[in-house]
């Protein structure tokens, strides 16, 4: 007896039967989507943009010949999912991939300093924010790597939301996790820069791997010492050959606008006012300390580049910070471990302006004081 003569006698078996066809259906339905989802790019000159002469197509691989350009690839807008590439470089310093580029002012990228292997700068990531390239904002998204000379590095980097995770190598745990991408993007084009070798380039779609969307936990959220309530000015153009000027402070006309405080305690400059020219700037930011008696206290201050601090009017703090010179604080990178300034508070209310002058991969300011008790305002 036939299988459609049975289910004809036997109509509980026939709704099981329907039951478990669907079942079987859906369960085929989505391996087939998760296996559609997931594309292999193709190594070809006809899916890419690039410079004339930059690049070689041969073999299903693709040679970048001259790194200073981007290459592009045509028709995919990447948000969330997976990129997954082998990379053998060509040259000792920068190999890098950008995702969810917009075009040359906004943009995430992560990167590998071929100089580096081995070191705590050996990966990195960064974003680019109106056309400035913010590593020296970020110190906290680089981290130390091993990989082998002339031997491809397979990179698989998991983002979703806000966050990310690199793998190198097929290792289980990431080398490198990013609880917040900083960038101004959601979406945008996957692009490499620098000289070397990409092959075996996989995307996959909005396959997340379980990652959360949400930014990871800042780990100074909950610290009452850091002042997060900052106004801010607009900047002003440095002349050339002049350091500082009295004619840069703020008068009595002078428009003031809150500013919000990011992770870490930092107040993005680059953000707000971002200069891909790096052209030398001052802005100046205040806020009011109450202190229930007169006390000295200590301040901690990371800024990028230089700093002019003021109390009550006086002056108080001259600094800077510039990376490769030999007065860079933490090799030049921004952190409240960057100086320690004396702060003589009066009794009741008192006004902490700081001018910040920088111009070079961003700049910023954070500050935080060590002893609470009897300060308010903060």
């Amino acid at each position: 007896m036939g299988i459609a003569r049975i289910l004809q006698f036997c109509p509980m078996l026939t709704s099981k039967f329907k039951i478990m066809t669907k079942v079987l259906f859906l369960i085929g339905l989505v391996f087939f989507n998760s296996v559609a989802m997931s594309q292999v790019v193709s190594l070809k000159a006809e899916n890419w943009q690039f410079k004339s002469g930059a690049v070689q197509f041969e073999s299903g691989v693709m040679k970048i010949m001259d790194g200073g350009g981007l290459v592009i690839l045509k028709g995919v807008d990447f948000s969330d999912g997976v990129i997954e590439f082998d990379l053998l470089p060509a040259e000792k310093q920068f190999a890098s991939m950008y995702f969810r580029w917009k075009d040359s002012l906004e943009s995430e990228i992560f990167y590998f300093r071929t100089d580096r292997v081995g070191q705590p700068q050996a990966i990195q990531y960064a974003p680019v924010m109106g056309g400035v390239n913010c590593w020296n904002l970020f110190d906290n998204y680089e981290t130390a790597a091993e990989w082998q000379p002339n031997v491809p590095i397979h990179t698989k980097l998991v983002v979703s939301g806000r966050q990310m995770r690199v793998y190198l190598n097929r290792a289980a745990d990431p080398a490198l996790e990013v609880p917040r991408l900083e960038g101004n993007v959601t979406h945008g084009a996957i692009c490499f820069q620098g000289k070397g070798t990409v092959s075996n380039l996989v995307v996959h779609p909005g396959q997340v791997e379980g990652l959360s969307p949400v930014e990871g936990v800042d780990p100074v959220a909950y610290d009452p010492h850091y002042i997060r309530r900052w106004q801010v000015t607009e900047p002003k153009l440095i002349p050339k050959n002049i350091d500082f000027s009295y004619a840069f402070l703020p008068d009595s006309q002078q428009v003031w606008k809150p500013v919000g405080v990011e992770r870490r305690g930092l107040v993005n400059l680059t953000r707000l006012y971002p200069d891909k020219d790096f052209v030398r700037r001052v802005i100046f930011l205040k806020t009011t300390v109450h202190s229930d008696r007169a006390r000295i206290c200590q301040m901690q201050l990371g800024f990028l580049n230089e700093v002019w601090v003021f109390l009550n009017g006086e002056w108080l703090y001259v600094d800077k910070n510039y990376f490769g010179t030999p007065i860079a604080k933490q090799r030049g990178r921004i952190s409240v471990l960057n100086s320690t300034v004396t702060v003589p508070l009066r009794q009741g209310d008192n006004e902490l302006m700081i001018g910040v002058g920088g111009g070079f991969y961003g700049w910023g300011v954070m500050a935080r004081i060590e002893e609470m008790e009897g300060i308010t305002g903060l």
